[in-house]
């Protein structure tokens, strides 16, 4: 097997060194547009909403039936109640982060919220 020997350049350590405007030096750290941070994540909302009110409903399916309004098996309704709090929170705290960047409440952006 045949090795391939890699040439490494150094670093640059001064800004002076960086490719680009010598106006204004090119780091790639900060290198972002604020406008695509502020997209707003549209299939991430639904789906965190979708999550809230099927969470909502499992929730209140494995009440009913551990208060007895409903039939069925105590079985059951530990199994809702374990499908429904898994969906439930997620999807809770989806949706606030998506109304809080709504308000524009300080430190909520929509940046936080994953774009799928």
């Amino acid at each position: 097997m045949a090795t391939r020997r890699v040439r490494y350049s150094s670093l640059p350590t001064d800004e002076d060194d960086y490719i680009g405007d010598q106006s204004r030096p090119f780091d790639p750290r900060f290198d972002y547009m604020p406008k695509a941070l502020e997209r707003v994540p549209w299939k991430s909302i639904a789906l965190a909403i979708f999550l809230l009110f099927l969470g909502t409903g499992l929730l209140f399916l494995s009440y009913f039936i551990f208060t007895g309004h409903m039939g069925g098996e105590r079985s059951q309704a530990y199994g809702l109640l374990a499908l429904g709090v898994l969906s439930f929170l997620p999807g809770f705290y989806e949706t606030r982060l998506a109304y809080y960047a709504w308000r524009g409440a300080k430190g909520y952006r929509f940046s936080a919220i994953p774009d799928y």
